[in-house]
């Protein structure tokens, strides 16, 4: 009888902590879709018990932030490139975050400095080219600005954050006067008015508007599991530059802890489950994306088009440049 009461005031006590368990929650706003994340959390609410509510959107949510102030629900936020990240620091709306799960899953190169956000995922801004027109040559970014290539290359906008993000780098690699004297190169290449998005360059290709475009290798991958589209990258190769020095420019998605985040604990929990193997699988096999964690595959569909080496400078120099980039686009009148 006394083993039984025992068993039974066990049992009793351990309902508190399942119920804690149960409550536990982390708000998410993300800028990234519903199709890549909500299998995710998922997952991730059913090996933990913590519920993730999550906003989606495609714009504003720094300003949000900003307005909500310390009322704010969000604990985390989940982007699409490096620019929003450092728009998040910049504005003071994260915290710095110390997890050793985290700091071994993400390369240092792939992370803030001072721990406020994180990479999650890694995409190859790749030189596009047409099979018939270009074929096979080994291309650098530099090369967009050389005078053999006038008038055949196509490209979104410079303020688009991808490309805010490689003008970035050119500066870190080069310095502002020579990377500005590029880009004015650049510009006089140009085949048409920036315009459209990254799968819009490689239909641009297809249809005889030019014949080199940017875009970002996991566009490629959406394209090529396109049957209407599909055509568009058959036209072309996927080309990885600066393969003979530094390496291609990768951008990033990423992760920010809310600086007046209510749920800190579970929210960091969250963070380290996204750096861990299968949530890196999950991005890499559905949004065709890189995996930040080493180990880790692509997809077979990315890992086909072979490997590469990639641009090693870290995300925090290239972001400390985009408000530069932004001058310089400005300057050069990129967009007009």
């Amino acid at each position: 009888m006394k083993s039984i009461i025992t068993a039974a005031a066990l049992a009793l006590s351990l309902v508190p902590s399942f119920a804690t368990m149960a409550n536990e929650e982390v708000n998410v706003y993300s800028y990234r879709q519903p199709f890549l994340i909500n299998p995710v959390v998922k997952d991730f609410t059913a090996k933990t018990g913590i519920k993730v509510n999550v906003v989606f959107a495609k714009k504003g949510l720094s300003e949000r932030l900003q307005r909500e102030g310390k009322h704010t629900k969000a604990d985390l936020v989940l982007t699409t490139d490096i620019s929003r990240l450092m728009e998040l620091t910049d504005k003071g709306l994260t915290q710095a975050v110390t997890s050793d799960v985290i700091n071994e899953n993400v390369p240092a190169n792939l992370r803030d400095a001072d721990n406020h956000w994180f990479a999650l995922t890694t995409r190859v801004r790749n030189l596009y080219v047409s099979k018939e027109r270009i074929g096979d040559m080994a291309l650098r970014y530099e090369d967009l600005s050389s005078p053999k290539f006038k008038g055949k290359i196509c490209t979104r906008s410079g303020k688009h954050p991808y490309t805010v993000a490689l003008i970035a780098s050119m500066i870190s690699h080069h310095g502002y006067d020579d990377a500005k004297v590029w880009l004015a190169g650049f510009k006089a290449n140009l085949a048409r008015r920036p315009q459209g998005n990254d799968r819009a360059q490689i239909k641009a290709i297809t249809q005889g508007q030019c014949d080199i475009a940017l875009g970002n290798s996991y566009y490629f991958g959406k394209i090529l599991k396109d049957e209407k589209q599909k055509v568009w990258a058959e036209s072309v190769a996927i080309t990885f530059p600066n393969q003979q020095d530094r390496g291609a420019h990768i951008n990033v998605s990423g992760m920010a802890l809310t600086k007046f985040a209510h749920n800190k604990t579970a929210a960091i929990k969250l963070m380290e489950y996204l750096t861990d193997d299968l949530a890196q699988s999950i991005y890499a096999q559905v949004n065709m994306e890189y995996p930040v964690k080493v180990g880790v595959n692509p997809s077979p569909l990315v890992a086909s088009w072979g490997e590469f080496k990639a641009d090693q400078l870290s995300m925090s120099e290239i972001a400390k440049n985009r408000k530069l980039a932004l001058k310089m686009l400005d300057q050069v009148k990129f967009d007009l």
